[in-house]
């Protein structure tokens, strides 16, 4: 089942660029991931499996800073086409 998930990091501490590099780092490195990174959310779509591997992946890396930080994630049983605008044309 191929999905669509949105996430945004939220690191509680001062200096949050760099928990949120890393994590992108490790979200990029995963492989059958299609990912689309802007300034609000990071947006992915693949395989339930591998979105879901990606994500705990990702999320034990930027844990282990030991770091207080929030994910907030949105899933999505469909295979939505991220990589291009929305036609709100048709509704």
């Amino acid at each position: 089942m191929r999905i669509t998930a949105e996430l945004s990091l939220y690191p509680l501490h001062d200096e949050p660029i760099p928990t949120i590099l890393s994590f992108l780092e490790h979200l990029e490195a995963a492989e059958g991931i299609e990912l689309i990174i802007n300034q609000m959310s990071t947006q992915l779509r693949g395989e339930l499996r591998d979105v879901i591997r990606c994500v705990q992946h990702a999320l034990e890396q930027s844990f282990e800073s030991g770091r207080p930080q929030v994910l907030v994630a949105k899933f999505l049983n469909a295979d939505l086409p991220i990589g291009q605008s929305p036609d709100i044309d048709n509704r």
